[in-house]
């Protein structure tokens, strides 16, 4: 998708909306998203598509969508851990890999779920279910 996005044939909001689109169609049967960030990526959505358009893009991750384990701190967006233990913790910072993924450009869709605290290959989650 990066060259597609670089050259302008796809803009960063088309597809995060393809992203959402397909996030609300799937996730109430895959349960794949504990929070889903609909509005601030649409936001950072048009603001790379506006930066890509006046010829500042960024590289390979600039307008491309992604999501993040609920394991890794996101400033202001609640990172559970996949526990209800954290479910109201909000992050005053950004985890160093999260820092690096937004100052890419990436944008950021939500945060998925996962094994409680990360222990366990199961996929079952006693709170957020499998």
């Amino acid at each position: 998708m990066a060259h597609l996005l670089e050259s302008g044939k796809i803009s960063p909001v088309e597809l995060v909306e393809a992203h959402l689109e397909r996030i609300e169609t799937t996730n109430e049967r895959l349960n794949a998203f504990i929070t889903v960030t609909r509005e601030e990526a649409r936001s950072a959505a048009k603001q790379a598509e506006k930066a890509i358009r006046n010829g500042e893009y960024r590289g390979a991750l600039h307008g491309i969508p992604i999501a993040l384990k609920d394991l890794f701190n996101t400033t202001g967006l609640r990172t559970t851990s996949g526990t209800t233990v954290m479910a109201d913790f909000f992050p005053k910072e950004d985890a160093t890999v999260v820092a690096k993924l937004k100052e890419a450009g990436a944008i950021l869709l939500g945060k998925l779920n996962m094994n409680e605290l990360a222990f366990g290959p199961t996929g079952e989650n006693l709170h957020y279910g499998r």
